[in-house]
């Protein structure tokens, strides 16, 4: 007996709708690859140094990692309710070109910290819990086979006790740190007179939920802060410890720890006059409160042009509901949003439904054109996840521990897989697109005209843009530091050889790129090379 008409057609549209969902998953732009499949720890906290190697780091009271310190090295923590004498590595030393890892040794628990990388190049961390409270760490970067490691200084402490805050250098190259859990105060970093400063603002924004944790903070070209905490934003001059601006509620609810959104400052560009700030998403207020893993995450993301006379928050949708996640400033001036989940709030074993597309953010298009969804990944990276932009292009995912300890069955286990993900950029089909940088100052200073020297397979159309991405602290959603200057240049004029030479012209001054390295791409038609680390200096 034959199958009826109805089931045929059934039979058809079934096929026809599966047929196209693989097409349109196969289409979406984007590469995954699989680096490591055990690094030993998972990642809370990740910066790239100078050298291209990356500082993976946990905490230490969680007992045993799955790496080994070398033999003889053991921390010892009378203290410790875990493992008094602990032999595990909470911290690891990779390299994204071989895929090798060396343990490093941290000696005081780093949970829930801060960092920020100092002029010379050597990472800045401080705070976290318990014996890490005010602690102040320097890890002074080298080649993966060299022999760096955390040093934690024994004459300089913090004034308060830090945890949840945020660390941002400054255009003198010291660092501020600002607020953190029962903190509602900045001091910096060397000490300055005066000690820790009052930040009254701080404790007006803090809720039942501490929403104010991890404040977003970002260095103006004015030389003053935009920080943002809960759904609230000033304009702080952090010399005079006052306010100079309220700027408008954001609405959609807090945005910042626990309730886990994320920000970035726009590429800064032009005459370095025009700033937009960008916050996405976020959980339910109340999702924290009530242990609720099922509360739908918001998908709004406000836009505001921080030095406008009178700003106002843009208001737009993401494609999904997110908290958690990831906003990592490529090369090209777009923004990759990537981990986190689409229900719950941050927070110990307090979300559900991974959201596993990454979203790429177009500021250049108009409202309602700026979301474009990503090849899903299939790793879920929910709490303690990271995000953080690789010289070559790529953006290494670490971390994802929703656990108080490791637990590595079940349902979302602790991670230790470390991923890239490639953007489009990268494809195959872009390759003779790809500038190589032949020639590029390792060192540079304010306002300095110097050349750069590029060479490119098919001839050069249009503008080659030289662009400087410093290397921010990840972590909790939000990476500390993160900036992104596209440098005055001259048009790209061949030079021999299938050479190109570009003349460029440095940021003015510490307000716009605060002394430091900066990972310098040539890009040409929205393909970026391969970076040159260059030092900016005064």
């Amino acid at each position: 007996m034959g199958r009826s008409p109805s089931k045929w057609l059934l039979i058809f549209f079934a096929t026809t709708i599966l047929h196209t969902a693989i097409i349109t998953l196969a289409d979406l732009p984007g590469k995954w690859d699989l680096l490591v499949p055990n690094a030993g720890i998972s990642s809370m906290h990740t910066a790239v140094t100078h050298y291209g190697t990356v500082v993976l780091l946990d905490r230490t009271n969680i007992g045993p990692s799955r790496k080994m310190l070398p033999k003889g090295h053991c921390r010892q923590d009378p203290n410790d309710v875990v493992l008094k004498r602990d032999c595990y590595a909470h911290s690891v030393l990779f390299d994204p070109q071989t895929n090798q890892i060396r343990p490093l040794m941290i000696l005081t628990d780093t949970w829930c910290s801060s960092g920020q990388f100092l002029p010379d190049g050597s990472l800045l961390q401080t705070g976290g819990d318990l014996d890490g409270f005010r602690k102040i760490r320097k890890f002074e970067p080298c080649e993966l086979n060299g022999s760096c490691d955390w040093v934690e200084l024994k004459d300089a402490k913090l004034v308060t006790g830090r945890w949840y805050a945020t660390n941002q250098i400054l255009p003198d190259g010291s660092v501020i740190i600002i607020g953190g859990r029962a903190a509602n105060s900045v001091e910096f970093y060397p000490p300055r007179i005066g000690g820790a400063l009052q930040f009254p603002f701080l404790a007006e924004v803090e809720d039942k939920q501490f929403d104010n944790l991890y404040p977003y903070v970002h260095l103006l070209p004015n030389g003053h802060l935009f920080v943002f905490a809960n759904n609230k934003a000033v304009l702080y001059d952090y010399n005079k410890n006052v306010v100079l601006r309220d700027y408008p509620p954001l609405d959609g609810g807090p945005r910042n720890y626990p309730s886990a959104g994320s920000s970035v400052m726009l590429a800064l560009q032009g005459d370095y006059s025009t700033v937009v700030i960008v916050v996405c998403g976020g959980a339910q207020f109340g999702a924290f409160l009530q242990r609720s893993t099922d509360t739908p995450a918001h998908g709004s993301c406000g836009r505001i042009t921080a030095m406008d006379p009178n700003p106002v928050w843009e208001m737009e949708d993401m494609p999904y509901g997110r908290i958690m996640g990831d906003m990592v400033m490529l090369p090209t001036g777009e923004v990759l949003i990537i981990n986190g989940a689409q229900a719950g709030t941050q927070g110990f074993e307090m979300a559900s439904n991974p959201c596993l597309y990454p979203l790429l953010y177009r500021p250049d298009q108009p409202l309602g054109l700026r979301f474009m969804t990503l090849n899903p990944g299939t790793v879920p990276r929910m709490y303690h996840s990271t995000a953080n932009l690789l010289p070559d292009g790529r953006v290494l995912i670490a971390g994802s521990n929703p656990h108080y300890f490791y637990k590595l069955s079940g349902d979302l286990p602790t991670e230790l897989r470390i991923e890239a993900f490639s953007p489009e950029y990268l494809s195959a089909d872009r390759a003779n697109l790809r500038p190589v940088i032949q020639e590029c100052p390792q060192t540079v200073r304010y306002g300095e005209a110097f050349e750069v020297f590029v060479s490119v397979e098919l001839p050069v159309v249009g503008m080659v843009e030289l662009n400087l991405g410093n290397a921010p602290f990840a972590t909790h959603s939000f990476s500390q530091g993160q900036r992104l200057v596209k440098l005055t240049v001259t048009p790209a004029v061949p030079d021999g050889n299938g050479r190109y030479r570009m003349g460029c012209t440095a940021p003015p001054n510490g307000n716009v790129s605060p002394p430091g390295y900066y990972m310098a791409f040539a890009v040409n038609q929205g393909v970026p090379s391969v970076a040159r680390w260059v030092q900016l200096v005064a």
